[in-house]
């Protein structure tokens, strides 16, 4: 999913004009700062961003904050200094940052007010995907209805895996057509995705995203629910089922797109917002988002600037039907757009479960006993979460045992960490991501909201 993202390299030039007065060294001067961003880079002058110099002999610090037109002004005495800048922003669905560094930088007491030109080369990070697929849960298990087994408390997390506020407009969810890993796929030729090299991914049948202005705003290390049907409290029916009536949930529902099956949509509980109600855009048949219950291949993505979620839906030049048939309509998102996937393969179908999403998107899968009220979790970044300075202090040494590595397809986080545990705890957690559900997820033995969420 980093295949939009190549690693940028910045040329920034920052101009010192300076004057001052020759006889007094302890007069203030006016540095006047510039940063000039390349025009290819995708990035240009933002106000906001500090411009920080040290002196090296007192250490006192003196700073100056850009305008929008990226120019700042420092005021310092005379003096060596140090220059640094730190900035960070989002693009896409992904966190950039910059350092920028200079030592040794001499301003004189006899400075002639000519210009003095500081040149700082800045050193960008490569985009790090902000929102990941935390869980995806598929329904619970003895969850019987007078039409007998039922699995209808599905639900997926959404997590803020990064260290800058994410901004989920535009960001959609989808799912692949065929709908199930276990099934002869059309697309699959000489074992290979007919579409690996044309760099993008199926959508099937519709996708979800926000209503226009309620979009949420996830801080670092924050999490959000998406129920994917029925937003009540399955307790009442099932005491092993999850309570999916809470206010701060979000909910698949928009009867007027199509997707109006009233016993899978439900009036979602009183308890939600209708603000916290997700729009769909829906081009397949039926009336319901037919997700497989026990592998579908879903991911999300983000509508670049000058795209929105309408007009890819409007645009109807990125459709294609699977196999030719009319009833199976998707549409192509390009896999730059792509911010994470998680391909779920189905248990016990060994040799015959197919790829649905391009290796570079999702590079590998997750097995899944499905009817077991098993769910799909995201494996601890072991490294990455005792790195965090606020993590200090933890240990790490609770066992994790909601793992399935018992089962012969089974699986579990190899780092050992009970996420959740810690999470209670008040640590924050960083998870692994590598655009391979194989290394990325594991099978839990239930769902996370049941710890009381």
């Amino acid at each position: 999913m980093r295949k939009f993202v190549s690693i940028l390299i910045f040329g920034v030039f920052l101009f010192a004009e300076v004057s001052c007065i020759e006889e007094n060294p302890n007069k203030l001067c006016y540095i006047k700062v510039q940063l000039l961003y390349p025009e290819d880079s995708g990035f240009g002058p933002v106000a906001g961003v500090e411009v920080k110099a040290v002196n090296v002999h007192n250490l006192r610090s003196y700073s100056g904050t850009t305008d929008e037109n990226g120019n700042a002004i420092v005021r310092a005495i005379t003096g060596r200094y140090a220059f640094y800048i730190t900035e960070s922003r989002t693009l896409h669905g992904s966190a950039y940052f910059f350092d920028g560094f200079k030592a040794q930088v001499d301003i004189p007491n006899n400075y002639d007010k000519k210009p003095f030109v500081v040149t700082i080369d800045m050193s960008a990070s490569a985009g790090t995907k902000q929102v990941i697929i935390k869980e995806v849960f598929l329904g619970s298990n003895y969850y019987i209805t007078s039409s007998g087994l039922s699995q209808p408390d599905k639900y997926l997390l959404l997590y803020n895996n990064s260290t800058i506020d994410a901004d989920l407009t535009n960001l959609c969810i989808a799912m692949t057509i065929p709908y199930d890993s276990h099934t002869p796929n059309a697309d699959v030729v000489d074992g290979k995705l007919s579409y690996e090299n044309a760099g993008h991914v199926p959508a099937g049948h519709g996708f979800w995203t926000w209503q226009e202005g309620h979009a949420p705003i996830l801080k670092p290390g924050e999490e959000i629910a998406v129920v994917i049907s029925e937003a009540i409290n399955h307790t009442l029916v099932c005491p092993h089922a999850v309570d999916l009536s809470k206010g701060k949930y979000h909910v698949m529902y928009d009867p007027e797109s199509g997707y109006n099956d009233p016993s899978y949509y439900p009036t979602p509980s009183e308890a939600i917002p209708s603000s916290h109600y997700l729009k769909a855009y829906k081009y397949g048949k039926g009336n319901v988002w037919p997700i497989s219950e026990t592998s579908p291949a879903l991911f999300i993505f983000m509508t670049p600037e000058g795209v929105t979620p309408r007009s890819f839906f409007e645009d109807t030049s990125n459709e294609n039907f699977y196999n030719n048939i009319s009833s199976e309509k998707r549409k192509w998102v390009p896999a730059e757009w792509v911010l994470d996937a998680c391909e779920i393969f189905t248990a016990g179908y060994v040799g015959k479960n197919n790829k649905r999403l391009i290796t570079s998107v999702d590079g590998g899968s997750v097995v899944l006993y499905s009817n077991l009220g098993f769910s799909i979790y995201r494996n601890v970044d072991r490294e990455a979460t005792q790195a965090i300075p606020e993590n200090y202090g933890e240990l790490f040494i609770s066992a994790y045992y909601d793992g399935t590595a018992s089962f012969a397809e089974g699986s579990t986080d190899p780092t050992g960490i009970d996420a959740e545990h810690y999470i209670w705890r008040g640590a924050r957690i960083i998870y692994m991501n590598t655009d391979n559900s194989g290394k990325d997820f594991h099978q839990r033995q239930g769902p996370s909201l049941l710890m009381c969420k």
